[in-house]
């Protein structure tokens, strides 16, 4: 039997190439590297060639994504995406055709967000979707600490200024960690561990989650009654849920007009659960209640990154790189090649499976 088909859309970055495409052809699984995010693409050809196929392509264009997953009707039994390749209704009915020689029968993430997949329509052409929650539950938790103090101590706009040859010196002293309250909206892997850690830290902490069995901390998280109450009492508030439904658009300009007076929102989860429009123009608000803002995340990412944050002195813009730290990236690429294996192996007993 020929062995499975996986396609990799974007492959760990530096020495995790290696790693990664070891464990794929460890599983026995016949891989195509698309080498368009790959820095060192020579390199990569002459250390893998006649091991894996190449292509090269833009996975956010869909066309061309269709194009390359079904090429000349051979088809790939799994496509894996660390960067949330969007896969939508046309893709999946297109790659997951019964006429194809390998018709799509697994879609990895390396990473825990699946909003990127239309999961009702891949349930409907029996796609399974797969990703690894968990995986990145520290480094992005290090980042919101990251985020939250370089913006309650000031920190990117002393730089601006030193950079332009100024001496600024602050008209009001900055408040201390254990002087903060902390309002976590969202207790899952990654909230828990950023409660954890703030605490350590002498920052007073409480959490709001709509779970009402959320995951359990070393230390009880006090509850916020609501999300206004959270958000009325807390000086740093950052998010931390899934991109669904029922959180897109939570954070609006009604709830950001019920934040503390001098408070700061940070953002490592989901652009779409932000209205961005509404979050600029309380940060142009000088007499609103919202002093600055950190958003890794956005409505609009990639190629099709367009912001209205864009230029705003008191937002701190990064490019969804909460999680990439080398021991992360390495944990949700090895767990993602192990994943779409199994499952293309008929054996899905403890792998995470995403319904539609």
């Amino acid at each position: 039997m020929a062995p499975a088909r996986v396609l990799l859309l974007d492959a760990a970055p530096g020495a995790l190439l290696d790693r990664e495409l070891e464990r794929l052809l460890g599983h026995g699984l016949a891989v195509t590297l698309n080498l368009r995010r790959v820095a060192d693409q020579a390199a990569a050809r002459a250390a893998w060639a006649g091991r894996v196929d190449f292509t090269d392509f833009d996975a956010f264009d869909e066309a061309a994504l269709i194009a390359e997953t079904v090429r000349d009707g051979i088809g790939h039994h799994a496509v894996k995406s660390r960067g949330g390749v969007p896969m939508r209704e046309a893709f999946l009915a297109a790659t997951a055709d019964p006429a194809l020689a390998h018709p799509l029968r697994v879609i990895g993430r390396a990473g825990a967000g699946t909003d990127h997949v239309d999961r009702a329509a891949a349930a409907r052409h029996g796609v399974a979707v797969t990703h690894t929650p968990g995986s990145n539950a520290t480094a992005v938790a290090e980042f919101a600490l990251a985020q939250l103090l370089a913006l309650t101590r000031g920190l990117p706009a002393y730089n601006e200024a030193a950079h332009q040859g100024r001496w600024s010196t602050p008209a009001a002293p900055a408040v201390g960690l254990a002087e903060l309250t902390l309002g976590i909206v969202g207790l899952g892997r990654i909230g828990v561990a950023l409660a954890e850690r703030a605490t350590a830290l002498g920052i007073a902490v409480q959490a709001y989650s709509r779970d009402p069995r959320p995951r359990p901390a070393a230390a009880p998280v006090p509850r916020a009654a609501s999300l206004a109450a959270l958000l009325a009492t807390s000086d740093v508030v950052s998010l931390h849920l899934p991109l669904t439904p029922r959180t897109r658009g939570l954070i609006g300009r009604a709830e950001l007009a019920l934040m503390r007076p001098g408070s700061v929102l940070l953002n490592t989860a989901r652009g779409g659960i932000v209205d961005e429009q509404a979050l600029a123009e309380a940060l142009r608000d000088p007499a609103g209640p919202l002093a600055a803002a950190a958003v890794d995340t956005f409505a609009h990412e990639h190629a099709a990154f367009a912001s209205p944050l864009s230029g705003l002195p008191n937002a701190l813009l990064t490019p969804h790189v909460a999680g990439m730290t080398r021991g992360a990236m390495a944990t949700a690429a090895l767990a993602c090649a192990d994943h779409i294996a199994a499952l293309l192996g008929g054996r899905p007993e403890g792998v995470p499976v995403v319904g539609g």
